[in-house]
């Protein structure tokens, strides 16, 4: 069968290197986009899946290797954010099966997190290094309702271990513990500085539970929760030490539905 003439021009000697010559180009410049890919389009992607929450500003770099200021606001309405103090640095590096990610603050780690993305059917799986770091609790206050009118003041003092996340079929399962440390907490709506130091503990298994309870202080924070169906159900109770009632009295009413001199808390 004789060939169609168009086809037969197109191998024809002369034209063959231009053929080469040309996906060579449009190869190379794939590759050049992927490995020189600028700061900003990680940042456009960290606002787009914190839908305007979590904000890398001033992001410069690639995308595998750059900084940039944390700046948390209330999303795409708020009309507050706060600013990390200082910058920001991550890594990115293809890893067998996955993605590896640095990540490190010199204002709140003494090490870099280390999260290990792991592509698999239907899901992924995020493994985390042991790790701890401590931040400013007047971060919240870029987050928005309720934390904007709490103002909250203190130090965050965050531990993971063992933590990994998995989703699969739609479900958000977790492994491991993650532990946060509120210490020394203060409120502008309280003028009693600190009011207390509390532990929030998130542990993975077959149901995934969190556990509030208070460490120290004259503010009592306790109670516990599970997630149920991917939403997360939660009942607690704040109250405060008898002689400190007309202190934390005006807290005590933004946190939960009153109950005398207790504040119920429930969510879910």
């Amino acid at each position: 069968m004789a060939q169609p003439k168009f086809l037969a021009k197109a191998l024809t000697p002369a034209s063959a290197p231009w053929s080469w010559a040309i996906g060579g180009a449009l190869l190379g410049l794939l590759v050049a986009t992927f490995v020189f890919a600028p700061a900003r389009w990680l940042a456009l992607a960290v606002s787009e899946v914190s839908q305007g929450q979590v904000v890398l500003s001033g992001a410069r770099g690639s995308v595998w290797r750059g900084s940039a200021q944390l700046v948390l606001s209330g999303g795409a309405n708020s009309l507050g954010s706060v600013a990390l103090p200082g910058i920001v640095n991550w890594s990115l590096k293809p890893v067998l099966n996955g993605l590896q990610a640095d990540i490190t603050a010199a204002c709140c780690m003494a090490q870099a997190l280390r999260a290990t993305v792991l592509p698999g059917w239907g899901g992924a799986r995020i493994v985390f290094n042991d790790h701890s770091s401590s931040w400013p609790a007047g971060l919240l206050v870029g987050l928005g309702t309720p934390w904007n009118t709490v103002q909250a003041q203190g130090t965050l003092a965050i531990a993971l271990n063992g933590l990994s996340l998995e989703w699969a079929s739609g479900r958000l399962n977790l492994a491991g513990r993650m532990l946060i440390d509120a210490q020394d907490m203060a409120s502008r709506l309280s003028t009693l500085k600190p009011m207390g130091s509390y532990r929030l503990t998130l542990s993975g298994g077959a149901v995934n539970t969190l556990q509030l309870e208070t460490l120290q202080g004259s503010l009592l924070l306790n109670g516990s929760g599970q997630w149920v169906g991917g939403r997360l159900r939660f009942d607690g109770v704040a109250s405060a030490l008898p002689e400190r009632l007309d202190a934390l009295s005006n807290l005590l009413n933004i946190i939960g539905r009153r109950d005398g001199a207790r504040a119920i808390i429930k969510v879910g």
